[in-house]
């Protein structure tokens, strides 16, 4: 299992990976950050990146924030290889 942080940016024109700054990856997402709409559309989006079921995604922290820890059952070069 492998953690990585990631910065969601809300309400963008369209779900995607916007880069990466330091440890942080930045993702756009095209959902508002209401109601859970914007974590469920991370999970979603991660799923079909990494392709691995959503169930197999889960935020460790930051439910509420922008700044987000995610735990997923792969080693962190492949995650970070996907996103790139």
């Amino acid at each position: 299992m492998a953690r990585i942080s990631i910065r969601v940016i809300p309400n963008a024109s369209k779900t995607e990976v916007a880069g990466k700054e330091g440890n942080i990856w930045k993702i756009r997402l095209a959902a508002p950050p209401v109601e859970g709409k914007a974590n469920v559309e991370l999970i979603d989006f991660l799923s079909d990146v990494l392709d691995i079921a959503k169930s197999s995604i889960k935020i460790i922290k930051g439910m509420g924030s922008k700044q987000k820890t995610i735990e997923a059952p792969m080693t962190l070069s492949e995650i970070e290889e996907l996103l790139k």
